[in-house]
């Protein structure tokens, strides 16, 4: 598959991501793991994990792999970044202290040889992180590397908006050349962000409000304001049209299992099943 915005690490800084990651922990509460292991029954049409092995690939801010764990998998969570490393320790010793059964470590999706020594996994989570390696293409690749016979890889991906997200492009990376950039990107988007919020809240529900309190609800228990300083930060940065991820995995002999699919920006979902001949 074509790489769209091509960038190596050193093309300009990377965004903080674990620095935004710990900032949100400050906000998680059961509801938001409660929201976080319910997108995941849905996605992957699975009541629970019992008995499953999972690998968070680039685990953020550890929801996700909390949410396995609790939701019975044995969990293994990597991240390039030392501070969502430091985030997901953080949650397994407030959930799961002296668990042999979770384990964390500093990791790349990119480090092939990494990859192959993990042993199989029976799904592979990667929500919103391949397309932030610098490297797309091979995060792709590498990706499917631990994922067993039979197993589901679940991944997500911004979706290619053309010259809409070359602008973007733009904007991340402002945001990440120093702390006079990432003002004006703040300054200027978050106002601009609050007051989109506003209108969709007043035309679905006659509330302004609305569309923040429900965000969680909607978005995997996420939060909206870390969302946005994620997205506005975001980088390296690059994206992929829907069609483009399908005809990827299947050339290797992967079956679509699941899709959601995004209009403009954001992410689109995708579980793909590996199967025993491929």
């Amino acid at each position: 598959m074509k790489q769209v915005y091509p960038q190596s690490h050193e093309a300009a800084r990377r965004f903080k991501f674990g620095r935004n990651w710990k900032a949100f922990l400050s906000s998680l509460d059961e509801e938001r793991i409660c929201e976080a292991e319910s997108s995941l029954q849905k996605i992957l049409r699975l009541p629970d994990l019992e008995g499953m092995r999972f690998l968070d690939i680039g685990s953020g801010s550890g929801l996700f792999s909390l949410a396995a764990r609790r939701m019975g998998a044995t969990v293994h969570s990597l991240d390039y970044d030392l501070d969502s490393v430091e985030c997901t320790q953080t949650l397994k010793a407030r959930y799961f202290p002296n668990d042999s059964r979770w384990t964390i470590e500093k990791g790349s999706v990119l480090d092939k040889g990494y990859l192959e020594n993990l042993g199989r996994f029976d799904i592979v989570y990667s929500w919103g992180v391949l397309h932030h390696t610098g490297n797309l293409e091979l995060a792709l690749n590498n990706a499917e590397i631990p994922l067993a016979n039979n197993g589901l890889l679940y991944i997500a991906i911004y979706n290619d908006q053309g010259a809409v997200s070359r602008l973007w492009l733009v904007v991340k990376k402002i945001y990440c050349s120093g702390w006079f950039g990432r003002a004006i990107v703040t300054i200027l988007f978050i106002p601009l962000f609050v007051l989109a919020h506003a209108v969709i809240g007043l035309v679905e529900s006659g509330n302004p409000l609305s569309h923040f309190t429900k965000y969680k609800k909607k978005k995997r228990g996420m939060s909206i304001y870390y969302d946005w300083v994620d997205w506005l930060g975001g980088y390296p940065y690059e994206v992929a049209r829907p069609e483009a991820i399908f005809t990827h995995y299947k050339s290797t002999g992967f079956s679509l299992e699941n899709l959601k699919t995004k209009n403009g920006m954001g992410c689109n979902e995708f579980v793909f099943k590996r199967h025993s001949d491929s």
